[in-house]
């Protein structure tokens, strides 16, 4: 008789309930179980620790399942339906749409709802909360039509959802009961810290402040009444002041709930229903009802290892946070307020700086129990693993704090045993790293591979640079030197290959290949090449030597769309333009039927030019005086500009200048990756120029210059390299950071990872920009003057170059597009004729060196 599969129901399908899906299916457990998952949200699961990236970089990016379902076929998803009644008797689950599901096992990972204190005019239009991808999409909207907002709460979410509103461009207030912002993480010198850092980017904090009401006027949110303070004018009132398990599921059910709400489960995550299961926020082990992903992530794989039998057991999590508010690091682990009987607290302050690091040790100070660190959390990765393994600690243990030490992280990953915990969000231990750098079967070659893997390091990323160190310290005891080659034909990293080229003066790639290298190159080293020669000769990417070493946009000058067809981008300086050329772009558009978009770079991308439209398109733009705005290469892109002292009555220096001024001389200069800038007139940000690799700011006596920022999938803030700078100084140290970077960086590195690979991070780049300890400066100024002299736009050239101009056909048999027998169809079948009786051409086209589609020449 065959065996009868039995049936998993998950109610919830946020990154836990995601994580708790991913785990059955890896471990084995849909082999007897078919599992059905119920998310309430009209989408699959999403990177919730990254909501405030949503308005940069979209829905989309921060799905957890970008496919929509799930590889395993015994998995199947439903979302937008709420389970709305649970009967533990006949074990089957109510659903929203009025379906129901039996089940064997359930499984609730409901999350938590945020908590909106009960005040009058709560409810009121313009009142939001921030929880969700469509919160934020509510708030984005009203935004729109505001110009003041504020947050009440000042913990975790509420300067995320801070973030939000002035990443908006509102005028922004932080309202928080406590008397510190973060009162849970950081102690009183800490918040203080933290204090200066936010408002130093305009925006408002009031401590020790209680929201009474909320103001209405004409029927919506027009600001905060707050308890022996002034009221605070907003049209946007987001409540960030905590959340509460969602557990009315449970509750109507009979479920057994912790006194402070969540589902009493016990060690395994089993509720008083031996069938029924809760993990994540909606759970309370022991009462205790757990607010961080990290400890969701274990519970879910303790039911999976339960549901297979297997002895696993929650007794715990590390509550240990790292993050990035407002662009401030901040970092609490372990006993941060000293709570141990006879505690020590070692302490380092720099309040010009911005930095406060707080150790706490054992009262004979050989073993270290927790910390604060904020404004500068580099060092997060070693300390939080020494408190969970109970690594002695050094004889001089403030060395772990000071600027002026240099901790040697071998030294302390060294001593870490085996079970020390090094990435807390997935539970992987140095042991585990170690293990699949030295297993005999597949074992991995490098930290990408074990992060893969063991998933160490893919949440909050806090640990990679602790895992990239252990897998290096491994190979290095094993006498197994960690391969860095570019590719298999060049054994030299892209820094050493750039320094070859230019110490032998090579022009060519064969030339730099026959002397340096084997084979005849590769998808991987050929724009590398192409790019470093790029950066040292400023030739054009298509002569007759390099044209051949170009990725598909740079061997179009175009970007490459989905669908086959390019976008076209003019450059626009600082978003600075004429109305003249405003029509220009309108009518181009219009009379090539493109697609057109403002972006966020201030430009305006034109979409959907086929391949032998592009020498038309760019005729008209460059005869109006557009030049290429390089959207296609790993080049300049844009330096984005606020209005500043011009236009805005908050300015206090010309930003829009400066952006020119900078985009016009880093224009066309490749690099390794692509570079953004930004220039923001005063303290509030406006141009956002710290989400750039580099930005600038300014300061009543001149500018400050941030670096090594990045927007993407892996999102990071640019760090305070020198302030209150005059325009040549800055000019000269960002000529030198720039030339610094396209010189030493390895391939496809961004600025932000770059940075943070150098020993000694950004003291080391400031040692080599600022200081100029390694007498560098002239050279690095001496390349940039070079580049700038030599400038030239690439698609003028090509205009200028029949033999350039002869690559641009979609049809190698058909070169004199339009032919009277071919059409084209854009990706919405909306058909662009060229004879109506002519075969129309489905998809993309097929030109030299463009992706093959369906595209026929008859």
């Amino acid at each position: 008789m065959a065996h009868l599969r039995k049936t998993l129901v998950v109610v919830g399908h946020g990154m836990v309930g995601h994580r708790f899906t991913q785990a059955a299916i890896e471990r084995g457990l849909t082999e007897t179980y078919d599992v059905v998952v119920v998310g309430a949200e009209p989408r699959p699961a999403y990177d919730r620790v990254a909501l405030t990236s949503f308005f940069e970089v979209g829905a989309d990016a921060l799905s957890l399942l970008p496919e929509g379902e799930y590889d395993d076929p015994r998995v199947r998803l439903v979302t937008g339906v709420e389970a709305v009644g649970l009967d533990r008797d006949a074990r089957t689950v109510s659903l929203s749409d009025g379906s129901e599901l039996a089940y064997d096992e359930l499984v609730l990972a409901t999350g938590a709802a945020p908590f909106v204190p009960p005040v009058p005019g709560h409810d009121l239009p313009g009142c939001f909360v921030y929880r969700t991808i469509e919160d934020l999409e509510a708030i984005r909207e009203a935004a729109g039509s505001a110009r003041v907002g504020a947050v009440v709460g000042g913990g975790l979410l509420g300067l995320e959802a801070a973030n939000a509103l002035a990443q908006l461009g509102l005028e922004t207030h932080v309202v928080e009961m406590a008397p510190r912002l973060m009162a849970v993480q950081v102690d009183d010198a800490g918040g203080a810290t933290l204090r200066r850092h936010i408002e130093s980017l305009g925006l408002t904090v009031h401590t020790g402040a209680m929201t009474s009401a909320v103001v209405e006027r004409d029927g919506r949110a027009a600001g905060l009444e707050l308890k022996d303070a002034d009221p605070v004018e907003a049209e946007v009132v987001v409540f960030s002041a905590g959340i509460r398990p969602r557990d009315q599921l449970a509750r109507t059910a009979g479920l057994e709930v912790a006194e402070r709400g969540g589902v009493l489960v016990d060690e395994q995550c089993r509720s008083s229903d031996r069938h029924v299961w809760a993990i994540g926020e909606c759970a309370a082990p022991a009462g205790r009802m757990y607010g961080l992903v990290a400890p969701g992530y274990t519970m879910a794989e303790v039911v999976v290892d339960a549901l297979l039998g297997g002895p696993g057991a929650f007794t715990g999590a590390d509550m240990s946070t790292k993050l990035k508010l407002l662009g401030v690091d901040v970092a609490s682990f372990g006993d941060a307020f000293a709570a141990t009987e006879g505690a020590l607290e070692l302490v380092f302050a720099d309040a010009v700086a911005g930095v406060y690091k707080k150790l706490v040790v054992s009262d004979d100070g050989k073993r270290l129990l927790g910390g604060v660190l904020v404004g500068d959390a580099s060092a997060y990765g070693l300390l939080r693993p020494m408190v969970s393994s109970g690594i002695e600690l050094p004889e001089n243990p403030e060395g772990l704090i000071l600027p002026a030490a240099r901790a040697s992280a071998g030294s302390a990953t060294d001593a870490m045993p085996d079970e020390a915990v090094v990435c807390s969000c997935n539970n992987v231990t140095k042991g585990d790293i170690l293990d699949r750098v030295a297993r005999d079967d597949e074992p991995c070659a490098d930290a990408a591979c074990v992060t893969k893997c063991s998933r160490a390091g893919s949440t909050c990323g806090s640990c990679k640079p602790v895992v990239k160190k252990l897998v290096e310290d491994h190979f290095a005891a094993v006498g197994k030197v960690v391969d860095k080659s570019l590719c298999e034909h060049f054994p030299l990293t892209r820094q050493e290959l750039f320094e070859v080229v230019a110490v032998h003066g090579y022009t060519r790639f064969d030339d730099i290949v026959a002397g340096h290298g084997r084979g005849r190159g590769c998808d991987i080293c050929k724009p590398a090449v192409a790019s470093i020669l790029a950066s040292q000769l400023n030739g054009h990417v298509l002569d007759k030597d390099t044209r051949t070493l170009q990725d598909t946009n740079d061997a179009f000058l175009a970007n490459i769309q989905k669908n086959g067809t390019y976008s076209v981008v003019p450059r626009i300086p600082g978003g600075e333009i004429t109305p003249e050329k405003l029509i220009v772009i309108g009518e181009v558009a219009r009379d090539f039927d493109l697609y057109t978009k403002i972006t966020g770079g201030q430009r305006i991308d034109l979409f959907g030019a086929r391949v032998e439209q592009l020498p038309a398109i760019w005729r008209r733009l460059v005869d109006a005086g557009f030049e290429s705005g390089h959207a296609y290469g790993k080049s300049l892109r844009t330096v984005k500009s606020c209005v500043g002292s011009t236009w805005c009555r908050y300015g206090v220096q010309d930003s829009v200048q400066l952006a020119i001024d900078l985009e016009l001389r880093y224009r066309g200069l490749r690099s390794p990756h692509k570079l953004k800038g930004g220039v923001s007139g005063c303290a509030r940000e406006c141009a956002e120029a710290r989400a750039k690799d580099f930005g600038v700011i300014a300061t009543e006596k001149g500018w400050n210059l941030y670096v090594a920022g990045n927007g993407g999938a892996n999102p990071a803030h640019a760090r305070l390299l020198a302030g209150d700078l005059d325009t040549e100084t800055l000019v000269r140290y960002l000529d030198r950071f720039l030339m610094y970077y396209i010189r030493t960086a390895d391939r496809l590195q961004r600025t932000a990872a770059w940075v943070d690979s150098l020993d000694g991070g950004l003291d080391r780049v400031r040692e080599v920009v600022v200081d100029d300890a390694l007498g560098l400066g002239t050279e690095l100024e001496e390349a940039m003057a070079r580049h700038v002299d030599t400038y030239f736009d690439e698609w003028k050239a090509t205009l200028d170059d029949p033999d350039k101009l002869a690559r641009f056909v979609s049809f190698l048999n058909a070169p004199d597009v339009p032919d009277p027998h071919i059409s084209f169809t854009t990706e919405r079948d909306q058909v662009r004729p060229a004879e109506p009786d002519g075969p129309v051409v489905l998809g993309t086209t097929i030109g030299v060196g463009a992706p093959v589609g369906s595209g026929v020449a008859r």
